[in-house]
């Protein structure tokens, strides 16, 4: 019975010695996917600065727009309601819902219209606000077709892989919480770990880089892990719903809409006109104290039609409260009796829907403004950097101390799992700023433009893993971190070359969303670059085992770096 426990890991020693294998192990199994995901959502956080970046033509257009309103009288709320009533009555009347977004806080900006069409597809056009007319692609203008920063977002929380992504970033975030607690629990002198940094001492220079950056962003890194998965239960644990409604796609949609969209009527088959919906909306405005941002008409023409309508949140007042969500009144369009009013910050369901909002935008961030934006995004690169000194410091400690662990194949899963640690830190790295450069070098007006840059992306993530794989250790971190500053630091000259945009100009526009991109990228390229010029200067060492074996080359050349703290 004694042997039996002793064989296995985790029953060695009492309950402390039994978290740490926990910690441990599960740690380092799920670092890599981890550091993935954390490092995508925290760059997730800036998504819409990353996508204004990315899609340069807009810079013109939107200062062409603003030039030419600021050139023109303003056209009033009724008659931007009016023409795209209007287009839609005349373009899209069988559809089962129109979508108007008529103006801007200020009663000005675009004019929108959305849309499902007949595949059930979000549609939209964009109207001309001085006229009413469709605004269409100039003839010869080429669109640089991207998914900007949503590809972080995406890659964040299903892995560009739908339900499958979904459940394995699920079971990552699961591991992550059972490292964080069997971590707390492992670590005696938590809070004293904190502030105990020494340099230059190898592994205990990792350990107490790994101790500091978890301490310091723990809670954080504990609420972003639980928010995740409450995000997603419904897909993680689908009894209750399935038990109510069904298991088939059409049970789920009707789940979704009674959730989302809570006594939603059904078509009558009688004919009506739809009502004139500026008294809609200006009555609207008063019940939520909010300018209107979107009118939404379910089931146009039919007599038990309804009119939704959207408040535009403040900045201000968004930074005081928990929810995000807008003020809504929903309209009978038959009567114009008041069916629901929702004033900012407030659900439909009570307080689990309540709970469930606060918890996305907790999440999401989707609060508290620009200043909680930077705080989620360094609080998201401890998170990442906790992850990878966890990765890095496994292979630090095994190379003097276990290097059986594995029996006869431990050099070769050390080597393994080492060539993993390059190749999903630094070369994670890579790939991100590969698909930046991808937006600028990936040809105009190609068809599936946006799937090239993703193409890119993961490529130069499998390539910078092969790289990992074939050259030693030290070497591979070396070259990968070079390449990494390399193409951070260059990354404004190629848009100079290629967009005629550059960071000067930026500033001097005061464009700070272009400008926060490659100002925060230069400083990664500066990071990057200064961690290649200290792995350079470290000397090349042999390093043998207990049994004074000398391991392959390409698991210990790193030992050299790790006499100075390196690796």
């Amino acid at each position: 019975m004694v042997q039996s426990r002793q064989s296995f890991g985790a029953g060695q020693g009492g309950f402390r010695q039994a978290q740490s294998w926990l910690h441990t192990w599960c740690g380092l199994w799920f670092s890599w996917l981890l550091f993935a995901v954390f490092l995508t959502g925290t760059l997730a956080v800036f998504e819409e600065p990353i996508s204004h970046w990315m899609t340069p033509e807009h810079h013109a257009d939107e200062a062409k727009a603003a030039d030419a309103q600021a050139s023109v009288p303003a056209v009033s709320l009724s008659q931007r309601l009016q023409w795209g009533l209007a287009y839609m009555e005349r373009h899209h009347p069988g559809a089962t819902m129109w979508e108007l977004w008529p103006a801007d806080p200020q009663g000005g900006g675009d004019l929108r219209v959305y849309w499902f069409d007949a595949k059930g597809q979000y549609a939209a056009a964009q109207l001309d606000p001085l006229t009413g007319e469709e605004l269409k692609a100039q003839p010869g203008a080429r669109q640089r077709q991207t998914l900007g920063g949503h590809h972080f977002v995406t890659f964040h929380y299903e892995l560009h892989a739908g339900q499958i992504g979904l459940w394995i970033v699920g079971a990552a975030a699961l591991a992550m919480l059972v490292a964080l607690v069997s971590g707390v629990i492992t670590h005696r002198r938590i809070f004293k770990d904190f502030f105990t940094f020494r340099p230059h001492k190898g592994q205990r220079s990792w350990l107490d880089a790994h101790n500091a950056v978890a301490v310091l962003t723990l809670p954080f890194q504990l609420m972003i892990a639980y928010t995740g998965l409450a995000l997603s239960s419904l897909t993680f644990l689908p009894a209750g719903m399935v038990t109510y409604f069904g298991a088939d796609e059409a049970a789920r949609k009707d789940f979704v809409t009674r959730l989302n969209e809570p006594g939603k009527p059904q078509r009558s088959g009688q004919p009506m006109p739809v009502p004139n919906l500026e008294p809609l909306v200006l009555r609207g405005q008063k019940l939520m104290g909010q300018p209107v941002r979107a009118v939404v008409v379910d089931y146009p023409g039919d007599a038990a039609a309804r009119v939704g309508v959207y408040g535009w949140n403040d900045a201000q007042e968004l930074r005081r409260r928990l929810s995000p969500t807008t003020g809504m009144v929903m309209f009978s369009a038959a009567s114009s009796e008041v069916l629901q009013l929702r004033q900012p910050g407030g659900v439909e369901g009570g307080s689990p829907a309540l709970t469930q909002s606060v918890i996305g935008s907790l999440h999401m961030v989707n609060s508290g403004g620009l200043l909680l934006k930077w705080l989620y995004f360094v609080c998201g690169m401890a998170g990442s950097a906790m992850m990878a000194t966890g990765a890095i410091l496994f292979v630090v400690k095994r190379r003097e101390k276990h290097l059986t662990e594995f029996g006869g194949a431990s050099a070769k899963v050390y080597r393994l799992i080492e060539g993993l640690n390059v190749a999903a830190i630094a070369g994670l790295g890579i790939a991100c700023i590969s698909y930046l450069w991808a937006n600028r070098l990936v040809p105009l007006g190609l068809t599936h433009r946006d799937d090239w840059e993703l193409a890119v992306f993961f490529v130069m993530w499998l390539l910078a893993l092969v790289h990992a794989w074939l050259r030693p250790p030290a070497l591979a971190w070396r070259q990968q971190m070079a390449l990494l500053a390399a193409l951070c630091l260059l990354l404004p000259v190629l848009n100079v070359l290629t967009t005629g945009d550059q960071l000067l100009a930026y500033v001097q526009e005061g464009d700070w969303e272009s400008a926060g991109v490659e100002l925060t990228v230069v400083a990664f390229g500066l990071a990057a670059a200064a961690a290649w010029h200290r792995m350079r200067r470290a000397p090349a060492i042999t390093v043998r085992n207990r049994r004074n074996v000398t391991l392959p080359a390409a698991t210990v050349t790193v030992a050299a770096a790790e006499q100075k703290g390196l690796s």
